[in-house]
């Protein structure tokens, strides 16, 4: 049912990698003397900065009103946290920076969430956004911050030293990684430490999947095909798998961390790392001049004349159905994706990719990884979401397995059969068509 999704991301990407909001829609003024409202966001990556960013632009415009702002765990706990706020209705405040796509879906948005389908600025997101916050053809959720891309960080200066070219085919990644592993260096770096980013590798491979086949959200979502079944979907799992089974790893990738990996890569100790672009602002705080030497390429994947990158969603804001303060909070999001809004955000953090507003262009400093992203967003059929953002389906015990996966402790065909099992559960506990009731 998401499956279009994809047949609209080139087109808004091509309009939108290059896109500041130039838009002439305004906010409306709050009008209650004396409000306060709260806004939640979880601690990690860019949210905190930007939504206090906003709240700060917001408070400016309305002199009436405060804007508090309530920063909350990250990862597993964030999600906890706010399901079980909405669940028992005890959520305090007044919007909250969420995730779009599957996790969305966990929040049981038509009984906890206000809908937001009519509002005026929604004629200023780029369509293609909607699936993410939306059950059926109601939105509740609206863009907030940039979007990002996964696919592979590279150092351009050991690509460089050792003569190496951008791989566009898995093969090819893997010759590369023969010789950066012959040259003392570390081929592929991997920082199971923190257990989300073992999953990048495995996401990335999203734009190679639909690629390979077209209908295979719409097929996954209604439970017609598994993981294991089918061979490009077992493929993120083997790219994992590869890449310990030739020693391709560093040696302590079972313990180290994000910023251990950032460290490796912009000091030249390794040349890759499957990562996500919002690391950008990360290399720049501990070196600027080297943190120009790191890029992007895509995952690899089969064959070189269907390369491209995967795109991840920028989160959302959304409105719990407990504020007391809905006009307000209305406003609040109105005010984030006007011109003043997004200028705010742009002013505490550099974006990583497009804001899917409908406007101009995007300047500033931007990355070179933000600049190595533009060839694949502004070329045709170059691009695609991650699978999360095209069917709501996604387990939650992902980021273990794999890194078994990514460890050898198990092979690729046993970590997507654990995989299966783990959405199973979860589209079950979801109630979604056509995957059973949960036992007992």
């Amino acid at each position: 049912m998401m499956i279009i999704l994809k047949q609209h991301m080139v087109r808004f990407l091509t309009l939108a990698m290059s896109a500041l909001l130039v838009t002439s829609f305004s906010p409306s003024v709050a009008h209650a003397a004396g409000e306060t409202i709260n806004v939640w966001t979880d601690s990690g990556n860019d949210d905190e900065p930007l939504l206090k960013a906003v709240a700060a632009a917001f408070e400016k415009a309305n002199p009436t009103v405060r804007v508090v702002v309530n920063v909350g765990p990250a990862g597993v706990a964030a999600v906890e946290e706010i399901k079980q706020k909405l669940n028992a209705a005890t959520m305090t405040d007044d919007l909250f920076v969420y995730n779009a796509g599957s996790l969305f879906q966990g929040l049981d948005p038509t009984k906890n969430l206000v809908e937001l389908t009519n509002e005026p600025w929604q004629s200023q997101v780029v369509s293609s956004y909607y699936p993410g916050v939306s059950v059926g053809a109601r939105i509740y959720g609206a863009p907030f911050g940039s979007a990002m891309g996964g696919g592979i960080l590279y150092n351009k200066a050991v690509y460089k030293d050792l003569k190496l070219k951008i791989p566009l085919t898995w093969k090819a990644f893997m010759e590369n990684n023969a010789k950066v592993k012959k040259a003392g260096l570390i081929p592929v770096i991997q920082t199971y430490g923190d257990s989300w980013s073992a999953q990048v590798l495995l996401l990335a491979d999203s734009f190679n999947l639909q690629a390979a086949v077209p209908t295979f959200a719409a097929l996954y979502t209604s439970n017609r095909v598994k993981m294991s079944e089918v061979p490009a979907a077992l493929a993120g799992f083997q790219h994992l798998a590869d890449i310990h089974e030739a020693g391709y790893q560093n040696k302590d990738f079972a313990r180290a961390k994000l910023v251990d990996g950032l460290t490796y890569l912009i000091n030249g100790q390794g040349a890759h790392y499957p990562m996500l672009s919002f690391v950008a602002r990360d290399l720049e705080k501990m070196d600027p001049k080297l943190a120009d030497n790191i890029g992007i390429f895509a995952e690899p994947g089969p064959s070189a004349k269907s390369n491209g990158l995967t795109i991840w969603m920028p989160n959302a804001l959304f409105i719990p159905n407990t504020t007391k303060h809905l006009p307000t909070a209305r406003n609040f999001i109105s005010f984030a994706l006007s011109k003043a809004g997004v200028t705010a955000m742009n002013a505490a953090v550099a974006p990583s990719g497009p804001y899917l507003l409908k406007g101009g262009k995007l300047t500033g400093d931007l990355s070179q990884i933000t600049q190595d992203m533009a060839r694949y967003l502004n070329g045709e059929a170059k691009t695609a979401p991650a699978l999360e953002f095209v069917t709501p389906i996604k387990g939650p015990n992902l980021p273990k397995i794999s890194v078994r996966v990514g460890s050898g402790i198990d092979s690729a065909l046993q970590g997507a059969t654990s995989y299966d099992l783990d959405v199973t559960r979860e589209s079950q506990r979801l109630r979604l068509p056509g995957w059973g009731k949960l036992p007992g």
